[in-house]
């Protein structure tokens, strides 16, 4: 009996013998199974993530270009806006520029003259513009002295009125003389000289006027004209042109009677 359970005790210590054996070749298999790919780690971004940040980055840089501002990003990861003017529209050369129609005074009411120290009053109607501008400035200029009177600057140009005091004159303007004014409208944006441009407005100075400057009360025994006759008496130059008009009208008389004696028709 005892050798029996010998023999079988040395088959099991065979048996498990042939396990290690299998162990070391195979391996020990685990429990949980492994993976290929490495584990994400939470801070790294996912697949959707990155689509969505790219559509925010599309949007974004749309958004900047209709307003007119583009954003730079540094190598830091800073960010800087830059905003500039949206730029300006080209229209077809054919197309004319934007002028301006005088509504007061009326063109046919032939010209206008204003006292110095009144309200004056201008109004119009823009003609052929594409693009209204935001402000106007509106001037007035005397070739005689050189000058230019302000009226208005950067008025909106929804505004189509404008009436000028030209008693409260700002200080240091130059006086003004009798003498005849161009009304100057244009936009505040651009200059005086700026040539025209197809659909923008113009500058206008198509309308001219003239303004006086009113004299004191004097009595006319006290008035001294030189060009003026007083009292019955002729000026010194009107007395010139009498002479000379006597003159030749005597040396024309003269000269017909000589002729016509000498061929006998006196």
């Amino acid at each position: 009996m005892s050798s029996v359970t010998n023999a079988l005790s040395g088959a099991f210590d065979n048996i498990h013998g042939l396990d290690d054996v299998k162990n070391m070749l195979l391996g020990r298999q685990e429990d949980t199974p492994r993976s290929s790919t490495p584990p994400r780690s939470s801070n790294q971004p996912t697949a959707t993530q990155k689509d969505d940040d790219n559509k925010d980055k599309d949007n974004a840089s749309q958004t900047n270009q209709a307003s007119g501002s583009a954003k730079v990003t540094g190598s830091q990861g800073g960010s800087k806006t830059i905003t500039g003017k949206p730029q300006a529209t080209s229209f077809d050369p054919r197309i004319p520029a934007g002028g301006i129609s005088m509504v007061t005074p009326n063109a046919l009411a032939g010209d206008q003259f204003y006292k110095v120290g009144d309200y004056i009053t201008f109004a119009w109607n823009y003609t052929s513009l594409s693009v209204t501008p935001s402000a106007i400035d509106v001037l007035a200029t005397c070739v005689a002295n050189q000058a230019t009177y302000t009226i208005a600057v950067n008025m909106s140009a929804q505004e189509t009125k404008v009436v000028w005091d030209t008693k409260n004159v700002p200080s240091g303007q130059a006086p003004f003389l009798t003498n005849k004014y161009t009304l100057l409208i244009y936009d505040a944006e651009s200059s005086v000289t700026a040539a025209p441009r197809a659909g923008y407005l113009a500058v206008f100075n198509q309308f001219t006027f003239g303004m006086y400057t009113p004299q004191p009360y004097v009595n006319w025994s006290d008035y001294s004209c030189s060009n003026c006759i007083k009292n019955g008496a002729l000026s010194h130059s009107e007395k010139m042109t009498l002479k000379v008009m006597l003159f030749t009208s005597g040396t024309t008389i003269a000269s017909l009677v000589y002729f016509a004696h000498g061929f006998g028709l006196w």
